[in-house]
Order: structure tokens, then C-alpha cells, then sequence
């Protein structure tokens, strides 16, 4: 492969002669081999969106020549829908603020409009990266702001997976309705409830989780620096280019965007971002008591509480035949404790910003990204190949309803608390059911002792 030389700061670089990167892609990608991995999609074609978004905005109020802006737009178009995936090769650790990934991208797009004008990649005689395709902006405000946009656009997909995983609930809430358990409480017998009424409760609680994610992301993520470049004060901007910047990607992108009010605050702070990570926690968390209660439910299938029985999609164990575990509800538990951690990492960042700016950027892209997609994709599996399959075992349910202890509350308005409790405690110790200390006694009249110790009556 022929190379070609290219200039920066530091002097000269060999460049491959036929890519469409530079001299400071290159020093990139020699000095941050980590995780081995290109950079992530999304945010890719966030910042050719602001790429698209700035030119435009430079031309509308007369900073950059108009075909070097429509060039510019055209090129950043194409990176957006991926057409040069494989020019993108800064690794996701890399330099802070996100400086070595925003110059792949500038470099790129310089080059595509380079040869769209007639020139040739690596010339830079009518479109430079630094010049025309980063005019007005800097890596401090781009970057946050390309994480906000690829957080906002990729947040979709775990909302509807939460609704999808909600739905699957309500389904097996409307064909339980009527099977009658145990409540349980610090793991003890408790009054009863419906399994229709637990999974409903499920449902809910994935809902609320969903809705804390979608509205943090709305009110707080939406919320730009684009504008403020360097530290806020939007030096080097044009004036008029922070009121067309942000419309225009808004419009590109369809998402909610809007100016922060205050842009040196934006710059330097990004608690928006920390805030969007506990919702994902937040999240996690719900989705984890759920699937830690399904394993629970589920436990047996002969010495265990067995009331729900969970698809069976492979076996469980190398070494005992016949065994099935809930495998589904254990991946999904531990992705949501990566979730989890991935929270813990995004605080360390966002506290981890110095004096005017944040440096830490680029791993709170990347484990907000990652949290989102581990999320959706758990929360799609476990709706689709274990909840909506749920079946219940209702005799043993049954069963355990009548046999709970708790089921004595119901004796408290006959019997006051502390007979009640008495009752209980004979029946525990004597390993006998409720109904028959209650007969054995003649605390109740006969007609009325099946009316009320029956367990549905109390769900």
C-alpha cells in the first residue's frame, strides 16, 4: 500500500495513500490500543451530524463559503448513514474530550468534500478539517454534545423494550387474574394475592423505570454546550451561529434539542449525563427485582416454592440429567448489575472534570451506550423468551394460599390481634392448617369458618 505525507503540529506523518483519515488519526491510532474496538456507531454519525449541522450554520450567516459548506454537508451525510464505516479507527479509550475520534471525523469529512470540489484526499486546498469543517466549534462542545445526541437517539430502542417487556407482564397478569397464592413478606407468609396482581405489579414497575429514563433524557440529556466551543464563551463562533446550530440538529436528528441556557456551565458539567446513567441504574434495578422474584417463584421444581413455571430453553447442568435452571432471568441479572456498574463509572467521570472542561467524556459515551444496549437487549429476551411464556401452577398456589399464616389476619375481627395470633401459632406448631385450630375450638361458627379463611376474598 502506497502512503502519502501529511503534516500536523507535530511535524509529518505517513498516512495509507488511499484513506480518507489523517495525520492526527494515525497518531491516534498508535497510541491507544485498548480494548481493540472502532469507535461506537452512534456516536460516529452524531458528530457528522453536528458536522452537517455547523456547516450549515457557518453559511447561513456568512462565516463559510457556500459551496465549500454544501461539500462539507454532502460528505457528512455520507458518514452519517455509514457509507465509510471502516475509515472510523480511533479506539474508545483514547485521548480526553474526545479530540483524537472528532479529528477522525474531521479529517474524513475533509477529505470526502476535498474530492467532491475536485481536489484529492490529503490536500486540503479548498476544505481543511480544522478550518472549514470544525469552524466554530471545538472538541469541548462538540463531543458532549454528540454524546447527548447518540444517547437521545439510541435511548428509542430501550424504551420500547421496556414497553415490550411491560406488555409481556400485562399479558400474564390477564391470564392469572384469578390464581390465588401466598403473599409473602421479609420471605414469610403473608396475605394473599392474586399472581395476576404480582405480575401487574411487575408490569408497573417496569413502566415507572422506563418513564424515569425517557423523561431524564428529555429534560436534562437534551440539553446542548454546541455553542460554547472552547469553554463556554463561544469564542471563535460567528455571531448568529449558536441560534441557527442547534435548530438545524435538531431537525437533522429529530430528537428534542435545546441550547443550554447557560453554556460555560454546560461545557464544564456534565451531572446531565450522571443523572441519564442512575436513571439506566434506576432501570437495572427494577428489571432485576423482577427477575430475582421469577427465579424465586420458579424455585423447584420439587422443593422449591414452583408456583410459576418458566420456558424451558436449555439444559441446566453438565454433570445432573434433567436439570433446567432459569436461565434467562440469570443473564438478565447480570446484565443489570454491567448496568449498574456502568453508573457507578459514569459518576466517577462526570466528578472526574476539572476547572473549564470535562475530559472525561469519552468513557461516559461509551458506558452509556453500552448500558443502553446490554439493557434493550436483556429486557427484549427476557419478554420474549421467558415471560410471555410464564405458566402458573395453580393447585400448588392454591395450596399454599390456604396454608399461609398470614391468612389469620382475617381472624383479627373476631378474634382481636392477639387471639389471631394465637391461632397462628398453634396451627405453625401442631403442623395443621388454620381452619382446623379454628374448628377444633369453636372459635368460629361452623357456617362461617371456610367463608372466612377463604383467600380470594382478601385479594
Amino acid at each position: 500500500m502506497g502512503e502519502r505525507i501529511e503534516r500536523d503540529a507535530l511535524g509529518e506523518v505517513r498516512v495509507p495513500e488511499d484513506a480518507l483519515y489523517g495525520a492526527e488519526t494515525v497518531r491516534a491510532v498508535g497510541n491507544f490500543r485498548i480494548t481493540g474496538r472502532p469507535p461506537r456507531t452512534a456516536v460516529v454519525r452524531a458528530l457528522a451530524q453536528i458536522k452537517e449541522a455547523a456547516a450549515g450554520a457557518n453559511a447561513k450567516v456568512g462565516a463559510l463559503d457556500t459551496e465549500i459548506a454544501d461539500a462539507i454537508v454532502q460528505a457528512a451525510r455520507d458518514v452519517a448513514e455509514g457509507k465509510h464505516a471502516d475509515q472510523f479507527l480511533v479506539d474508545r479509550y483514547q485521548a480526553g474530550a474526545g479530540t483524537s475520534l472528532h479529528m477522525n471525523v474531521n479529517e474524513v469529512i475533509a477529505n470526502l468534500a476535498e474530492e467532491l470540489l475536485g481536489g484529492r484526499r490529503g490536500e486540503h486546498k479548498r476544505v481543511h478539517p480544522n478550518d472549514h469543517v470544525n469552524m466554530a466549534q471545538s472538541s469541548n462542545d462538540v463531543f458532549p454534545t454528540a454524546t447527548r445526541v447518540a444517547v437521545l437517539a439510541e435511548s428509542g430502542k430501550l424504551l420500547a423494550a421496556l414497553d415490550q417487556l411491560a406488555e409481556a407482564f400485562d399479558g400474564r397478569a390477564e391470564a392469572f387474574a384469578r390464581v390465588v397464592k401466598s403473599g409473602r413478606t421479609h420471605l414469610q407468609d403473608a396475605v394473599p394475592i392474586t399472581l395476576g396482581q404480582e405480575m401487574a405489579a411487575y408490569a408497573a414497575m417496569i413502566r415507572r423505570a422506563r418513564d424515569r429514563v425517557d423523561e431524564t433524557g428529555r429534560t436534562r440529556v437534551a440539553r446542548l454546550p454546541l455553542a460554547g466551543t472552547a469553554t463556554g464563551t463561544g469564542f471563535g463562533a460567528p455571531d448568529g451561529y449558536r441560534e441557527e446550530v442547534i435548530p438545524r440538529l435538531a431537525e437533522l436528528t429529530g430528537l428534542p434539542l435545546v441550547t443550554a441556557d447557560d453554556l460555560i456551565e454546560a461545557v464544564r458539567n456534565h451531572g446531565d449525563l450522571g443523572e441519564y446513567g442512575a436513571a439506566l441504574k434506576a432501570a437495572a434495578v427494577a428489571v432485576g427485582q423482577v427477575t430475582d422474584d421469577l427465579r424465586l417463584l420458579s424455585m423447584g421444581p420439587r422443593t422449591g416454592l414452583a408456583e410459576i413455571r418458566l420456558p424451558e430453553v436449555q439444559p441446566g447442568s453438565s454433570m445432573m440429567p434433567g436439570k433446567v435452571n432459569p436461565s434467562i432471568p440469570e443473564m438478565v441479572n447480570m446484565v443489570c448489575m454491567r448496568v449498574s456498574g456502568a453508573e457507578h463509572t459514569v459518576a466517577l467521570a462526570v466528578a472526574g472534570g476539572q476547572l473549564d472542561m470535562n475530559v472525561m467524556t469519552p468513557v461516559i459515551a461509551d458506558e452509556l451506550l453500552e448500558a443502553i444496549d446490554l439493557l434493550a437487549a436483556a429486557s427484549r429476551t427476557l419478554a420474549e423468551k421467558c415471560v410471555s411464556g410464564i405458566e402458573a401452577d395453580e393447585e400448588r398456589c392454591k395450596e399454599y394460599a390456604e396454608a399461609s399464616l398470614g391468612l389469620a389476619t382475617a381472624l383479627r375481627p373476631a378474634l382481636g390481634y392477639a387471639g389471631a395470633a394465637d391461632v397462628a401459632v398453634e396451627a405453625y406448631r401442631s403442623n395443621r392448617t388454620l381452619k382446623e385450630v379454628v374448628r377444633e375450638k369453636k372459635l368460629l361458627p361452623e357456617d362461617q369458618v371456610d367463608e372466612v379463611l377463604e383467600p380470594v376474598r382478601y385479594t
